[in-house]
């Protein structure tokens, strides 16, 4: 179909256009940040060379230059540490110790493990007695937290996408929603006209010919019509629901199946003793156990084969099992059953099973699924109403 081409058509363009963008921003945050980084490990260049001509400094050394490159340093964290080790100066850094013992033992730690990340300039001193102090400095706050941002930046983007990927999904399925209503109305509108014709001239056989048996099959027939015709007009619409007895329903869907399966086909019902009641709209209910029945006369290929039906009946809800010894799902099909489409029949839309989820879950707030499914031995679905 057309639209659902432009749909593709615009979900891959947003999600290339996505691609561009976050690879482009991260692109540039990364660029970002090795440009600080390099900036800021120039800066400590300059001010450890700052340091060297404050310990050298002359009658001719300009001080007052020399401690403002010292001072305009109000940002990045330095350490200083001397030759054997102890901390001389430190700025920048924020230490929790309990007394100036406890803070210069934190302040040489934190400048350990900064000159194991290479973050130590050494300044020479005095080359005779080969006294120097090493200058130990961390990245600045600044710099950590761009460092960060491109992940954050990538999260949100991720976010963006799953809620943009979603919003387009959801749009698609109120799409197809709109679409099966439109096509289920439009149906029954359709049926109706010449249902009703046929209603009225069975009417006219019965009267001229009274006594001709084949004249009651015509009308179940006729009625049946009518029955799939209400079904297809009840699709996009809010379904009454009302108290009914299960194994009534159920009995009306034996009951139609068995007449129109081969004999070799058994289909058996396992039901409580006492009369299930549940809220439901019947001839919607109906439809699904049919769909169910039919997949599984289709899944033995005519038989000889057996279908049973189990239900169990519970203090909070009522589970009803159809299970075949047909021929089974393949695993890699199991979550795509219920798609609309799906179907390993040569003939049909593959309608059934998403039409029985709909009514399940939408209409009536149960669950529907394959409980079990075993490749040359059959399947069992499972449907569960709350009570």
């Amino acid at each position: 179909m057309d639209w659902i081409d432009k749909i593709r058509r615009v979900k891959i363009v947003f999600v290339l256009t996505v691609i561009f963008v976050a690879v482009s921003s991260l692109f540039v945050s990364k660029t970002l940040t090795d440009n600080l980084k390099r900036e800021e490990q120039g800066r400590m260049e300059v001010w450890a060379e700052a340091m060297k001509s404050l310990s050298k400094a002359d009658g001719n050394t300009d001080l007052s230059l020399v401690l403002k490159v010292l001072n305009e340093n109000d940002y990045i964290p330095v350490i200083l540490l001397d030759r054997r080790g102890n901390v001389t100066d430190y700025r920048n850094v924020s230490l929790r110790g309990a007394n100036r013992a406890d803070s210069l033992r934190d302040a040489r730690q934190l400048a350990l493990n900064w000159i194991a990340e290479g973050h130590v300039i050494r300044v020479t001193i005095d080359n005779v007695d080969n006294s120097y102090i090493n200058v130990c400095y961390d990245e600045s706050l600044i710099l950590k937290r761009l460092t960060i941002f491109p992940f954050v930046q990538l999260a949100v983007v991720v976010i963006f996408v799953v809620l943009a990927v979603f919003a387009l999904l959801a749009s698609k399925r109120a799409e197809q929603n709109r679409v099966w209503a439109g096509l289920s109305k439009e149906t029954a509108h359709q049926l109706g006209t010449p249902i009703s014709s046929l209603m009225a001239w069975v009417e006219v056989l019965k009267e001229e010919y009274p006594d001709d048996t084949l004249i009651p099959e015509l009308d179940k027939d006729v009625s049946r019509l009518r029955l799939i015709s209400d079904r297809f007009s009840k699709i996009g619409s809010k379904p009454e629901l009302a108290m009914v007895s299960l194994q009534e329903v159920l009995a009306h869907v034996v009951d139609y199946i068995d007449r129109r399966t081969s004999h070799n086909v058994v289909i058996r019902c396992q039901l409580p003793d006492h009369d299930v009641m549940v809220n439901i709209n019947a001839a919607l209910f109906e439809w699904v156990i049919e769909n169910l029945c039919k997949n599984a006369v289709d899944a033995m290929n005519g038989g000889p084969g057996k279908i049973t039906i189990v239900v169990t009946d519970s203090a909070h809800k009522v589970a009803i099992e159809v299970t075949d010894t047909g021929k089974g799902i393949s695993k890699k099909n199991l979550k795509t059953v219920f798609k609309p489409g799906f179907t390993t029949k040569k003939r049909g839309w593959g309608l059934g099973l998403s039409l029985a989820k709909r009514i399940v879950e939408q209409y009536h707030k149960g669950r529907i699924f394959v409980k079990s499914s075993v490749v040359g031995q059959g399947t069992t679905f499972r449907i569960e109403l709350r009570k």
